[in-house]
């Protein structure tokens, strides 16, 4: 339904993951009976979660320890970890500083050249600790070192920016990133993204994408619908989205996934995007609180360093357990930031779905009350859902 701003300007309703809920169905069933398991490119993996390529959140270590618990973590390769050789006093300095030193010192620090070497070492070093080396950078950073992510051996490469479509104007003295052409000739499966509309997901799709990321500007770290009022709220992106690659798959029976990518805090925002028709999630606050994340208790966006217009920010996210206790359990949180398999798997039984695609299938509502009803004591006591 349309709703007029005013004279000339109409809109349409968009709805964010806090203002839905899912409807059981007739059956239910046991939560070991749930079946996670997704494919990205040609990778097969026990739990629809990757975690974001930001550099608080995903190191080598943390790529493999992901891999080895049926997950996926990307690394970026235009951040920290391929701009020193030693990235640990640089990650030292960044979570040491006060607030109003933050954007200047990751402005100076960003400033330092990526090293192709450093590039090719971290994969490598993934590889061969038995991890899945997942890579990403933006079409620029992609044209730049494609060569070199391949010959290093990564399994999957993923282009980000904030937006990326197949239709973006450069000044006459840049060269764009042909997206269809760069995934025609990579070896290996590329994921496209940032999107939120049907039109910019087909044609990803038609790119060649082996998946397509929806999310424009909801992480925890990124100010991108502040700085520069973009976005659409993450039910209604991943629903669009989602219908494009069903399209798709219809018009020429490639099923390529759909990955919702920020904002996403708990078990149950992961259950509510996959509902909407997510066929995984990506997502980097709730992995930056594991003991293990590089960032020390910190979060940061991939796009803080521009030069000229950081749309981003450092957050304090704390840390609240292991890595495998966030994503496997047990938990020690009763908020829902921990476990996030196991909330997915709870939610499928209770909701009667058996695997992913019947999950996409269960009933939604608008409930804007969901998180806040009967919650008075939650609430003014900070436990659980008042948090």
């Amino acid at each position: 339904m349309e709703i007029q701003i005013g004279r000339g300007k109409t809109a349409r309703r968009a709805y964010g993951i806090d203002e839905i809920a899912l409807v059981p169905g007739r059956g239910t069933l046991d939560p070991s009976l749930a079946d996670t398991k997704w494919r990205i490119g040609n990778i097969e993996r026990e739990i629809p979660i990757i975690a974001s390529a930001m550099d608080g959140v995903v190191d080598v270590r943390m790529a493999v320890l992901l891999s080895n618990l049926g997950a996926l973590g990307v690394l970026n390769l235009e951040g920290i970890q391929t701009r020193y050789a030693d990235p640990e006093p640089i990650l030292d300095k960044i979570t040491s500083v006060g607030k109003e030193e933050f954007v200047p010192l990751m402005q100076e620090l960003y400033a330092e050249p990526i090293k192709s070497e450093l590039i090719a070492q971290r994969i490598k070093e993934i590889k061969q600790k038995g991890g899945i080396a997942a890579v990403s950078a933006t079409p620029a950073g992609a044209s730049k070192y494609g060569s070199v992510v391949t010959k290093a051996g990564a399994d999957l490469f993923f282009v980000q920016a904030t937006v990326v479509s197949t239709a973006h104007l450069s000044p006459e003295s840049v060269e764009p990133l042909d997206l269809a052409q760069f995934c025609r000739e990579m070896p290996i499966p590329v994921v496209l993204g940032n999107c939120v509309t049907y039109e910019v997901t087909l044609n990803l799709m038609k790119a060649g994408a082996a998946a397509v990321l929806v999310g424009i500007g909801p992480g925890a770290a990124c100010t991108s619908r502040g700085v520069l009022g973009v976005g659409v709220p993450q039910a209604t992106a991943i629903a669009d989205c989602a219908a494009a690659r069903d399209d798709y798959y219809q018009e020429t029976g490639n099923y390529v996934p759909v990955i919702a990518d920020g904002g996403l805090i708990t078990g149950g925002d992961i259950c509510k995007c996959i509902a909407c028709g997510a066929d995984g999630v990506m997502i980097g606050s709730p992995f930056a609180r594991a003991a293990e994340a590089p960032g020390r208790g910190y979060h940061w966006g991939m796009a803080t360093p521009s030069p000229v217009l950081p749309r981003g920010t450092r957050i304090r996210v704390g840390t609240t357990g292991t890595l495998e206790q966030i994503l496997v359990g047990p938990a020690q949180l009763d908020d829902g930031t921990h476990n996030l398999l196991g909330a997915l798997k709870t939610s499928m039984g209770t909701l009667g779905a058996k695997n992913i695609k019947e999950m996409q299938q269960v009933e939604v509502v608008i409930a804007p009350s969901l998180l806040t009803e009967g919650k008075v004591y939650q609430k003014a006591q900070q436990l659980g859902m008042g948090k």
